[in-house]
């Protein structure tokens, strides 16, 4: 009986379909634009000559968050095969992307090279590329330094008080040496008037 042949025959058509399901289930693009105006980020991802995706979501890490640039890398997974539920799990903007790191370091970095970087072995280093450093809203800014805290900088402005637990030296002498000078010019009579030296 025919029963028999069509059997393999249909088994073969579902094989094919599977494989076809499986083969629809990831696929790369590139970003051609980003919109980061809502909830979540929507991507349009070109995935071929033929394909464009418009408004496909991308998940991130909580707590981190980026816009990737046109031309970015995505993969994009599709749940069950069904291209029409497409989420971008992955992005890489390969030119811009930060090489020679060690293992175990990591890096937050944008398009214009500015960086933060988690070294081995040289502590944390900000890059700024020029650009302002700007800490918002703090009520209080601390700094726990075991050696010192260094300021390489032509001019410190400081809108407001200065309080010293310590001494305070210029190029020229500490405050706590021109307070003794300051004391040693004055007797229960009055001040007197230092040499020029002095």
């Amino acid at each position: 009986m025919d029963t028999g042949h069509q059997q393999p025959t249909d088994q073969v058509g579902v094989m094919q379909r599977l494989w076809r399901r499986i083969q629809l289930m990831s696929s790369w693009g590139r970003v051609s634009f980003c919109d980061d105006s809502k909830t979540a980020q929507l991507l349009q991802v070109k995935l071929n000559d033929s394909e464009t995706r418009d408004g496909t979501p991308r998940l991130a890490e909580f707590g981190f968050t980026s816009g990737p640039p046109n031309g970015s890398d995505v993969l994009v997974v599709f749940m069950g095969g069904d291209r029409s539920k497409g989420v971008v799990v992955a992005t890489s903007h390969q030119s811009s992307r930060p090489t020679g790191l060690q293992q175990g370091e990591s890096m937050v970095y944008d398009l214009w090279g500015k960086s933060i970087y988690f070294t081995h072995s040289g502590g944390i280093v900000i890059e700024a590329q020029g650009s302002p450093v700007t800490v918002n809203n703090a009520t209080t800014v601390t700094v726990n330094a075991t050696v010192e805290v260094v300021l390489n900088t032509p001019l410190l402005s400081v809108s407001g008080n200065i309080v010293a637990g310590g001494d305070i030296t210029d190029q020229v002498r500490s405050m706590a040496a021109d307070r003794t000078l300051f004391n040693a010019h004055t007797n229960g009579s009055g001040t007197t008037t230092p040499t020029p030296q002095q």
